[in-house]
């Protein structure tokens, strides 16, 4: 059956829709929808083929955006995403992931919260908040963020978060409590005799790889790292890579030691690609050795960088991979990587890219 490919870019002025085929070398571009509000994240559930968007900031407030044809039309709801009085208020809506039925959304300042009816109404998961070393949580530049989500595909008591800058912490109780998985991250900006603390580190990225029950890989503002054991430890997997520092991390659909990321060159640098030369590095060994792939991405003047959510690979055979930049430009690869070609430019700020694959 032909496959319709969607992918869809968070920006700073709305949702914008990239279609293709199965080829995805002609694309088209559709959008931008939410009201132009700042999108920071939009993810498709498959389970029921809704489209939600998480957006907001301290002038809207935050809102999850849902459409249910494919981006046509859009309803938004905060109903729930508040809380309790006294409280700092939630400023948006920073990160979205379908699961077991549910949807979750991780806000700033950095909680989390659950919804059972499609987005339309929430409930606070308490018992992150509740961790007693919240008091101690820093923003960091962004704010204070949950912005990596990864429930457990099969497990619905599973789940780990990404905390700028407190950390990755992850519950096997579903939400009822939570730990700290931090072993073995640097925090470079601490002093040295404090440089591996229990919590506190500035996690940019985390993800589980394909069919892994505990593999999870992680870019981190002080390295790229891998864990075999569901966070409780990690090992730097950053050796052979230009820079120690960067956002994205995207795994292959269904090789789990393929991972995909983009290094920028230093949080105190510029955090452009290495050399002005852009470059995505793939690791088909789970991090034992890493190779750049250029092939049409622009080699001078390349003063742009890619945030955290702004990368995703897609199901297909081979399988696709996307990135999205700080100046609008939208890359593909329908091969893995090897090759690459501009999709779109000028597009508002992309702070996120998702994939939906449809069989039409």
């Amino acid at each position: 059956m032909a496959k319709r490919v969607m992918v869809l870019l968070g920006t700073k002025k709305g949702l914008f829709i990239a279609e293709s085929d199965e080829a995805r070398k002609d694309w088209s571009l559709r959008g931008p929808y939410c009201n132009t509000w700042p999108i920071n994240h939009a993810v498709a559930d498959p389970a029921t083929g809704a489209i939600h968007a998480a957006g907001g900031n301290e002038w809207f407030g935050p809102a999850v955006w849902t459409s249910m044809d494919l981006g046509e039309t859009w309803t938004h709801s905060s109903e729930g995403l508040a809380y309790a009085e006294g409280e700092e208020p939630v400023a948006s809506a920073w990160s979205l992931a379908p699961g077991h039925g549910g949807l979750y959304a991780g806000v700033q300042p950095a909680g989390l919260f659950h919804s059972t009816d499609g987005g339309k109404g929430w409930s606070h998961v308490q018992g992150l908040r509740d961790h007693p070393t919240r008091p101690h949580w820093n923003p960091g530049g962004a704010g204070l963020i949950l912005h990596s989500l990864v429930p457990h595909p099969q497990d619905e008591n599973r789940m780990w978060v990404g905390i700028s800058s407190a950390g990755v912490f992850g519950t096997d109780d579903g939400g009822k409590t939570w730990e700290p998985r931090n072993k073995g991250t640097r925090a470079d900006f601490f002093p040295e005799d404090q440089r591996y603390p229990e919590f506190g580190q500035c996690v940019h990225c985390v993800v589980l790889a394909p069919g892994a029950d505990q593999l999870l890989y992680q870019q981190n503002h002080c390295g790229m790292y891998r864990s075999d054991d569901g966070g409780r430890s990690w090992e730097s997997i950053e050796e052979g890579l230009p820079s120690s520092f960067g956002f994205p991390t995207a795994a292959h659909p269904r090789d789990p030691k393929t991972v995909y990321m983009i290094p920028l060159n230093g949080a105190e640098l510029g955090r452009f690609v290495p050399d002005a030369r852009a470059a995505v590095w793939r690791t088909r060994d789970g991090g034992e050795s890493w190779q750049d792939l250029r092939a049409g991405l622009p080699q001078e003047n390349a003063y742009f960088g890619v945030l955290r959510q702004a990368m995703a690979t897609d199901r297909l055979e081979p399988a696709g991979v996307y990135f999205g930049t700080g100046g609008g430009e939208f890359y593909a690869s329908a091969d893995e990587g090897e090759t690459w070609a501009p999709v779109a430019g000028h597009l508002p700020a992309i702070s996120s890219v998702e994939t939906f694959v449809l069989d039409s």
